[in-house]
Parts: C-alpha cells; structure tokens; sequence
C-alpha cells in the first residue's frame, strides 16, 4: 500500500460504446453521456484511492465541479486522467481532465471523504431499518 498524497495520478481508458452514450439526437449522433463521464471520473479518482489507503476503508465523493466542453461520439475512446492536489485528513480533492483522440471533452474537480467501510455499512443499514419503520 502506498501513501495517499498530492500528486498521485492515474489515467484510464474507456471505449465508448452505446451504454456510455445519450441517443436523443438519433443513432448517428450518440455521444458520451454526462452522467456516464461522471461516473466514469468517480471511479478513477475511488479506485486510486483504494490503492493508496489502508484495507478496510473506501470513499464517498462529496463534491463535483464538472465542465463537459466537448462531444465524445459512439465507438471512441475517452481517457480520464485525475490527479489528487489535496489531502485534508480524509478529504481528498482530484482535478480531472478527459479528452478523446480530437480534444479535451472534460475538466474538473472532485472531492472524496475516506471512511471505514464496515462502520459506514453500519450506518447505513440503521438509517434503511429507520426508513422501513417511519414506512
């Protein structure tokens, strides 16, 4: 396990096949979807997380600031590339950038708060068990 700190980076591609993509504009205008680019980002920025913590904890993402500037179309790629600039305690910010083979398509910001697994699971099904009585 290595040490979570700024300047970690991690880059992924993605093949952006018909799931990934919006079709409101007919078949031959699909393009990348905003809230698939989201998600997307959200997994480079937790799955660089997870190899910099210690076994037992993960994230949650708190905070996006997401400027989608261009058009990725079906049967491209996309490559996401985030790059934490700040550790506060378990707050962790990332700046992102997303481009394709033509252009930068994305750029932003996201935050992640690091927590232990277990105990947030813990959380959670107490407040599902609250949600079913108050039903």
């Amino acid at each position: 396990m290595s040490e979570l700190k700024a300047g970690l980076t991690s880059t992924r591609r993605y093949d952006i096949d018909k799931g990934r993509t919006i079709g409101f504009m007919g078949d031959d205008c699909r393009v990348y979807s905003t809230p698939s680019l989201l998600y997307d980002i959200e997994v480079v920025c937790r799955d660089l997380l997870l190899e910099n913590i210690e076994a037992g904890k993960d994230s949650v993402g708190t905070r996006v600031e997401l400027d989608h500037v261009g058009a990725t179309l079906l049967g491209m790629w996309i490559e996401i590339t985030v790059k934490v600039v700040e550790v506060n305690g378990p707050a962790v910010t990332f700046e992102f950038t997303a481009r394709d083979a033509l252009e930068e398509v994305a750029r932003g910001k996201h935050s992640r708060f690091v927590v232990g697994a277990e105990k947030t699971a813990q959380r959670l099904k107490a407040k599902l068990e609250k949600a079913m009585a108050a039903a």
